[in-house]
């Protein structure tokens, strides 16, 4: 067996291009064009490689992207100061914090200080409540980047078991809620899954992860998940990216997995162009919620 790859990048393509038809349209129809503000505190060399991505995938949709970036030793209060300026410019449609923030910042701080309206990372505690309601004003990025292309691969999620190595509020956490959700707006196939929320206390991980339908691993450590911990023909979904002297690799173990795996995601050009490719979704959003907000309030 050799697993059928999924291509983030060409999915993540195809849906830039509906996204560019509807930004179109929405600029059209209100004469304002969505714009994106992406903060960069210091030189992470990572940071600075996702945010020109993030810049370029703006260009491509037709989203204006505005880009400020600010030392390293910048303090708390000056960038809270940024992000009140930002909350109140009814010209940007959304604001996004590049993470990691150098260690003096209190990033919990600034984060929760984003106005949720646009909040398009959904990390803001009242996004993430009416997620877990069931009721989003956002999807978190690569989580809805998972979904998106098990959804264009056409792979039912619904009554699956699913293992998810890895607990973070920006992956593990929403992921789960999402695939175990009553209802999800790409259909029934994209939800109702069985979930278990696995991590580095687990206990018998690998007899957890061999009964999984789906396989995602977000557990930060290169090449993790073995060909040893999926069942034969399981679908896995490497959202790691990990810097070795090797060169870019997942947290699965790409070559004996995809001997293994039915469907697999690469590292690099499997979920992180689709992390990108849902920030422009967001940001979409959040210019059409604060336009019927303007309507609304006269």
């Amino acid at each position: 067996m050799t697993a059928t790859l999924l291509d983030g990048r060409a999915t993540a393509q195809q849906i830039q291009e509906e996204i560019k038809v509807k930004v179109a349209a929405f600029t059209d129809a209100t004469g304002n064009q969505p714009v994106l503000a992406a903060v960069l505190v210091g030189e992470d060399p990572a940071s600075a490689v996702y945010v020109r991505n993030k810049e370029r995938a703006c260009k491509k949709v037709g989203i204006e992207s505005q880009l400020h970036r600010l030392s390293a030793d910048i303090s708390t209060e000056k960038l809270i100061d940024l992000v009140t300026s930002l909350n109140n410019d009814p010209r940007v449609s959304g604001i996004l914090v590049q993470l990691p923030l150098p260690k003096q910042i209190d990033s919990q701080k600034v984060l929760d200080l984003i106005d949720p309206a646009k909040d398009v990372d959904a990390f803001h505690p009242t996004n993430v409540g009416l997620l877990s309601q069931g009721r989003p004003r956002f999807l978190p990025c690569t989580p809805h980047g998972v979904l998106q292309v098990l959804h264009r691969y056409e792979i039912s999620i619904s009554g699956k078991l699913t293992a998810i190595i890895g607990r973070s509020d920006i992956v593990g956490k929403p992921l789960a809620m999402l695939m175990g959700a009553k209802s999800s707006h790409l259909g029934a196939d994209s939800c109702n899954s069985t979930v278990t929320l696995c991590h580095s206390r687990t206990p018998n991980l690998a007899e957890i992860t061999r009964q999984a339908d789906i396989v995602v691993a977000a557990i930060g450590v290169p090449k993790f998940v073995t060909a040893e911990m999926v069942k034969e023909g399981a679908v896995v979904v490497d959202v790691g990216i990990n810097r070795t002297e090797d060169g870019l690799c997942g947290d699965v173990d790409f070559e004996p997995l995809r001997h293994v795996a039915s469907h697999i995601t690469p590292v690099p050009g499997g979920v992180g162009p689709l992390t990108v490719t849902m920030l422009l979704e967001n940001t979409l959003m959040a210019a059409r919620l604060q336009a019927e907000t303007k309507v609304a309030t006269g």
